[in-house]
């Protein structure tokens, strides 16, 4: 046979003929290639799940002859996701850095009870109760940061231990309602358009798109990711990783006491346990899962969040038309999110080719120990 009639096919004349690749060295190559599934992002799929359950309430609201899209029942909805949603917000940081705030409740009952007690009922006292309050919730942040970014402990015991320590003070020293809102603060509960989009829902949106645009086009932003991702990864790239770590925890804390000042408007007095009966912890943790983010850190979006808040919003709602036992309640919640957590593992899923892949002598004897065969 001649030279020419052995070349393989698109085998140009005068190269020298090369052996086939291995099928296991194609499959390998082949599993490495980037794949476009074409499929759902988090965020897309979170909203899909939310005109879902749109629907369903609208079905359920019906059927108790009540209307969902009536103007007083959106006007509820939008007002519960405020509060939720700004702590949520503040918690989406945390969480992206890799890190975890379980004091938030205790910081929303404390806030609550100094700004009414700095208020007094006159709207004089407004502004600086209101600083005084946002200040004392960043001292809190800032201490958990340090905590967490120089001390690295771990931010589920360092905000454990600060909750712990603030639910200690509001114990001892608070029994019952404290001080009183000023009617400023109280008509700005009340106030919104048309009837139908509260002024707490308006504040929700404008914290939702500052963090936004904080994380997309900021180098903070950038580095919550980054740290959250791989801190020594970011740590070894140049990043200053206590910063950022303790910018989180302060940002978090301050939505947390914006939050509470919302509570007031609409309880007009301090409670010292507001907080932790709204179970505001883990309701923000859960919308923030639901919303996409991962707790493992480094992936996730504010507007994920916002959408876990909502359904968590809507099924409230609809559960409290029907007038749900409380316990039923948990039951849905929690299954709500085991579902989501389920959805979001399985797809998370990379299929990788095997460490060892390379197609010489040590990769194949690599490969065949990976197999379980004798080296």
């Amino acid at each position: 046979m001649s030279a020419t009639a052995a070349q393989s096919p698109g085998q140009t004349p005068g190269q020298t003929p090369t052996a086939p690749e291995p099928r296991e060295s194609v499959r390998r190559r082949r599993a490495a290639r980037p794949r476009n599934t074409g499929g759902l992002s988090s965020t897309s799929l979170i909203y899909l799940v939310l005109v879902g359950v749109i629907a369903a309430s609208v079905v359920l609201t019906a059927i108790e002859g009540r209307n969902f899209f009536s103007q007083g029942n959106i006007w509820a909805v939008l007002t519960a996701m405020s509060v939720l949603g700004l702590i949520a917000i503040g918690q989406t940081l945390v969480i992206l850095v890799g890190s975890l705030d379980l004091s938030v409740p205790y910081v929303v009952s404390l806030a609550t009870v100094i700004a009414a007690g700095g208020m007094k009922g006159l709207d004089s006292n407004l502004p600086a109760a209101g600083v005084n309050t946002l200040g004392l919730c960043a001292l809190i942040g800032l201490v958990m940061g340090l905590l967490v970014g120089v001390l690295h402990v771990h931010g589920f015991i360092a905000s454990l231990g600060i909750g712990l320590v603030v639910s200690g003070y509001l114990g001892t020293n608070y029994q019952g309602s404290h001080g009183d809102a000023s009617p400023d603060l109280e008509l700005l509960g009340r106030s919104g358009i048309a009837g139908i989009i509260p002024t707490a829902f308006i504040i929700l949106l404008v914290a939702a798109a500052l963090v936004t645009l904080l994380l997309r086009y900021t180098r903070l932003g950038h580095h919550l990711y980054a740290i959250g991702g791989n801190q020594d990864v970011a740590r070894m790239s140049g990043v200053r990783t206590v910063v950022p770590v303790v910018a989180a925890h302060v940002m978090c804390s301050v939505l947390a006491g914006f939050a509470a000042l919302l509570l007031l408007s609409r309880t007009g007095v301090g409670l010292p346990t507001i907080g932790s009966q709204g179970r505001y912890d883990l309701l923000s943790i859960a919308a923030v899962v639901l919303g996409g983010t991962l707790l493992a850190g480094g992936k996730g979006s504010v507007i994920g969040t916002i959408g876990g808040v909502a359904i968590f919003a809507v099924l409230d709602n609809v559960m409290g038309v029907m007038q749900v036992n409380p316990f039923l309640k948990d039951f849905v919640r929690g299954l709500v999110i085991v579902l989501a957590v389920a959805v979001y593992a399985r797809r998370s899923v990379v299929r990788r080719p095997p460490r060892f892949g390379g197609s010489g002598p040590l990769g194949a004897s690599l490969g065949t120990n990976q197999k379980g065969g004798a080296a």
